[in-house]
């Protein structure tokens, strides 16, 4: 079942529209808030030097951007220490584990969002379109994928948004071609499971990631 779930608000305020996908309510948004849950404010990092070298958890916007319409749009790219505080999320809310990204993408792919009308759920899965929204990616002319023919996209309504990323070494990477997400699981030491879509791909990637990336996060609920 995919319906409409309302919204939940974020500590600063923002106000994010939700879905319901099988058993579960995803945001359809890009997270973009400043303050954990208990209203200290994040630290927000627009060093390059400083966030390589960083343990601190930290925020930042793509190329540190100030404009209003690109961070609604687009969202905050958070590390993985500021997920790990477990106070991004307002109450009733959570970051997913990689388990329930699992969840999510086996749902999918049991129940016709395949692009091909399949119901594999084999990897790597065929659901990407379903996921990505129908605006902001770049082309691509490639059967299946997120960029050939945009308005085909999201039937899951999950909506999902090419907010790129923070690599390693600070520097930005490649907004309207590719998003990355966040899990809350752990991998090994300084890595954790993240899931990313690339608008040349027919499905969602899932891998490990040094903690220190800047990734988006969307929220599901408890």
């Amino acid at each position: 079942m995919i319906a409409s779930a309302g919204t939940v608000t974020d500590t600063d305020g923002n106000v994010y529209q939700a879905v319901r996908i099988g058993t579960q309510v995803w945001m359809v948004e890009n997270l973009r808030v400043t303050k954990y849950n208990d209203g200290t404010a994040i630290f927000l990092d627009t060093s390059t030097t400083t966030w390589a070298d960083s343990t601190t958890a930290a925020y930042c916007f793509y190329n540190n951007t100030t404009n209003a319409d690109s961070i609604k749009k687009y969202g905050a790219l958070y590390n993985w220490d500021a997920v790990n505080t477990r106070k991004l999320a307002p109450a009733g809310w959570h970051v997913p584990s990689d388990e329930e990204w699992t969840v999510l993408e086996k749902y999918l792919g049991l129940n016709g969002y395949n692009w091909d009308g399949t119901t594999d759920t084999t990897y790597p899965n065929k659901i990407a379109k379903s996921l990505a929204a129908k605006t902001v990616w770049c082309t691509d002319t490639a059967r299946g994928t997120i960029g050939l023919d945009l308005t085909e996209n999201n039937c899951s309504g999950f909506s999902a948004i090419p907010g790129g990323s923070r690599v390693v070494n600070g520097t930005f990477y490649h907004q309207s071609i590719s998003g990355d997400w966040w899990s809350a699981s752990v991998d090994y030491e300084s890595y954790a499971w993240y899931r990313s879509l690339h608008c040349n791909s027919d499905y969602i990637y899932s891998n490990y990631a040094n903690m220190i990336c800047g990734f988006s996060v969307r929220l599901v609920r408890d």
